[in-house]
């Protein structure tokens, strides 16, 4: 099966892969000091401990090796500043994007170019033909990110309980699809954001360089994210 590039780089930012146990102080402390920004929008984040930490580590590494969702810790100067992750639809042809940022992180884009170096990497893969971003209606940030990045709102309806409580309870599903390529004799289309590249370092906030509803995240039990 294709995955998705463990490490992602886009300009100064690092996406890279969640590592189990050793990631557990760097995940406990990013959400830790993000619950009072999360917790309106995020019936997970008012569970946060260290035990739901723990289960979100190993679940990130069993959900990579089965294909289903891949995980990343979103790093910028050496500090780790958000989550990002790409997950399985129900359509096989397409994948839900989701991401949350550390309240100290917003406001500089940073949502949007981590999203958008995710998009080009999923773009790369065979059988990739678009990508989805779900957010509460009420969560205009989160919105805000796929509006920027060319997607086009596709439905709206009523969201899976529980409800985080600043929510009204209603998704509004937005898609992205796949480029046509030139050989398809279609143009090939706007590029999404900056172009993902490989490392060619030390990740932040990980010793080794290795080889999503939005506005919210598949974090401490929450099935999917969603985007901040």
């Amino acid at each position: 099966m294709d995955r998705p590039s463990q490490i992602i780089e886009c300009g100064d930012l690092v996406l890279r892969r969640w590592r189990g146990r050793s990631d557990f102080a760097l995940a406990f402390r990013l959400i830790e000091e993000s619950v009072d920004h999360l917790s309106p929008w995020m019936p997970w984040a008012a569970g946060h401990g260290e035990e739901s930490t723990r289960e979100f580590l190993a679940t990130s590494e069993e959900k990579w090796a089965s294909g289903e969702t891949f995980n990343y810790a979103v790093g910028r100067d050496g500090r780790l500043v958000g989550m990002c992750q790409t997950y399985r639809g129900a359509d096989p042809r397409g994948w839900g994007l989701g991401y949350w940022l550390h309240p100290a992180a917003t406001g500089r884009g940073i949502a949007t170019t981590a999203v958008a170096a995710l998009i080009t990497e999923m773009f790369t893969l065979p059988g990739v033909e678009y990508l989805e971003i779900r957010h509460d209606l009420a969560n205009t940030s989160s919105g805000a990110v796929p509006r920027r990045l060319g997607f086009t709102e596709v439905r709206r309806e009523r969201a899976e309980q529980p409800v985080a409580p600043a929510c009204c309870g209603i998704d509004v599903i937005w898609r992205l699809d796949r480029p046509a390529s030139p050989a398809a004799g279609g143009p090939a289309g706007p590029a999404v954001g900056a172009p993902a590249r490989r490392p060619s370092g030390r990740v932040p906030g990980h010793p080794d360089p290795g080889t999503g509803r939005s506005g919210t995240g598949g974090v401490s039990g929450a099935p999917r994210a969603r985007g901040c």
